[in-house]
């Protein structure tokens, strides 16, 4: 697991969605993002200073992008 916080994983999220890398997106109250990725793997984000509103614009550019959020 990655920690890093919003802005950064933000920029690390971006060229992901531009390649269709992302197949499904689960997220918690606790700032962990688990990415699955098309070819099987997944990698795992924890956000360390993200604020709910926060949480609800990555939750909605990946929908945005065609992803599939759980939570």
């Amino acid at each position: 697991m990655d920690t890093c916080t919003f802005i950064n994983f933000m920029q690390a999220l971006k060229p992901w969605l531009n390649r269709d890398y992302i197949q499904q997106a689960r997220f918690d109250d606790k700032g962990n993002f688990t990415l699955m990725l098309v070819d099987g793997g997944q990698k795992v984000y924890h956000v360390d200073d993200c604020t709910t509103a926060q949480i609800e614009e990555a939750v909605e550019l990946l929908k945005k992008n065609g992803v599939a959020v759980l939570k």
